[in-house]
């Protein structure tokens, strides 16, 4: 990777500022140092001016004054476990990388308040690492294990938000630098549920991949350990019945419903055949063409409530057999989870894996999967359909593979094609979102012109011109643009 900084150009008083307010761990030239800020989880490599590095909040505001004197653009990035491309440079070697993994110095937990005040840096392991002793945690399930700021500035869901919401839900306060005026901060960190003094400005920097401020502290509230769960792995007689399953759930078990993720057979074999220790639960049986993950969860003591899940789990399955599901596998709980949160490392082995982070109303999953499956059927045959996802909360991991041993080779053409179709049918057929947990970024710009209406993408753009006014932070662009689709 050539190293951007040594570029003719490059304004030599803004480099040497930098280093004296950051020091030698936090500023980086080196090409070397810089390689693992600009690669991005799956998509999204390019090369840096620089890597910055602060390690407290009175750094940010430093440096974001200095950056906007120079006018020299940013991008933001936390545990860079994103899927959207939001938090890497491009290839112009003009952007600098403002890293926040250093700013992890403040944790204070309220155990009465069921609430913690943590710096952006901490990453959620470190966080319920914390919480653990407390007899809490900070329940957004997710495969990657990203930083408190990058969640926020995501939105982020994962496996269990049908019980306990997403980020936004979560979020009590939080403490955001702004690029205009530069680096004033906007302290919005009362660990306050109920607080209706005039606009929530928080919610501003809520899933904007960064766009509007950078968040250096938060306030979130965090919420009582299970005490017992209870987990299934089921069978439906069919599609239809997958959603006659939850509407039973919902009903019946309440609250105690926690997860509910469909899983397709051939995502189901790709872990199988390629994550050693794990074989298929149903044999001998053969693996069912689709199953759902269920789970049920209670903070309250079982003794006390007198209610064994696992018990009354087993009791509603009894039920719904031979109508509504063929087979179900009760208990061994960690086993089942760690099948789910293995299939996206499986389907890599198997080829070029197309992703699709979709969501709809729940009612339209079937119809959608049917509709979407007789596509591909139709016009790439030659692709394998290996999805996933949280019906509960209508999201879907409609995730294609271009096997390694397709006589057709990848083409990036077709795959653009594919998206477009794909996303057409969940938007206009369907009235989806083409990103429902992953956020916008550079990956999805493109789409989010063509789908999202004119006057929201300008009213989004009136707010990131009147904080970002000079276009310095990230490469996110919010404003209606005609963008080729």
């Amino acid at each position: 990777m050539k190293n951007a900084a040594t570029d003719a150009g490059v304004n030599q008083a803004l480099l040497k500022a930098l280093i004296a307010i950051l020091g030698a761990k936090g500023f980086l030239q080196n090409s070397d140092d810089c390689e693992k800020y600009v690669r991005g989880a799956r998509y999204g490599e390019g090369r840096a001016l620089a890597v910055l590095r602060p390690d407290s909040h009175e750094q940010v505001e430093q440096v974001v004054r200095l950056c906007a004197q120079f006018a020299q653009a940013i991008v933001l990035q936390g545990a860079n476990t994103g899927l959207v491309a939001a938090s890497t440079p491009d290839d112009s070697g003009r952007l600098m990388v403002l890293s926040l993994e250093r700013l992890k110095k403040h944790l204070q937990i309220d155990p009465v308040n069921r609430s913690v005040e943590v710096d952006a840096g901490y990453s959620l392991q470190e966080l319920n690492d914390a919480l653990l002793e407390h007899g809490l945690f900070f329940p957004i399930d997710l495969g990657a294990n990203p930083s408190i700021g990058g969640m926020i500035a995501a939105n982020t869901g994962g496996a269990r938000l049908i019980k306990y919401g997403d980020v936004r839900h979560n979020l009590l306060g939080l403490r955001a630098v702004l690029m205009h005026p530069a680096g004033d901060t906007v302290d919005a960190m009362k660990a306050l549920r109920k607080n209706n003094t005039g606009p929530d400005l928080k919610q501003i920097f809520v899933g904007s991949s960064g766009a509007y401020g950078i968040i250096t502290r938060a306030v979130l509230q965090v919420h009582r350990l299970p005490q017992q769960s209870a987990t299934a792995l089921i069978v439906p007689r069919d599609q239809a019945a997958v959603l006659t399953l939850l509407q039973h759930f919902e009903q019946h078990c309440g609250d105690f419903l926690s997860a509910f993720e469909g899983i397709s057979g051939a995502a189901f074999a790709s872990v199988i055949k390629h994550i050693p220790g794990i074989a298929n639960p149903f044999a001998p049986e053969a693996l069912p063409d689709y199953c759902v993950l269920l789970e049920l969860s209670s903070s309250a003591d079982p003794v006390s409530s007198g209610l064994q899940l696992e018990d009354f789990l087993t009791r509603q399955l009894e039920v719904l057999f031979g109508d509504v599901i063929d087979n179900a596998i009760v208990g061994r709980g960690k086993d089942l989870w760690r099948i789910r949160h293995a299939i996206s490392e499986a389907l890599r082995h198997e080829g070029k894996m197309i992703a699709f982070d979709i969501s709809m109303p729940r009612s339209a999953l079937v119809a959608f999967r049917e509709q979407a499956l007789a596509i591909l059927a139709q016009d790439y045959p030659y692709l394998k359909a290996a999805d996933f996802g949280h019906w509960a909360d209508g999201g879907c991991h409609f995730n294609l593979i271009w096997p390694h041993d397709a006589k057709l080779t990848y083409d990036v053409a077709l795959v653009q094609k594919l998206r477009t179709q794909i996303y057409d049918l969940v938007v206009h057929e369907f009235q989806g979102s083409f990103s429902a947990e992953h956020g916008v970024g550079p990956y999805n710009l493109a789409f989010y012109h063509r789908y999202v209406p004119r006057a929201a993408q300008n009213l989004a753009g009136q707010m990131q011109a009147l904080l970002d006014p000079q276009n310095l932070l990230g490469l996110t662009r919010f404003a209606f643009s005609e963008e080729p689709n």
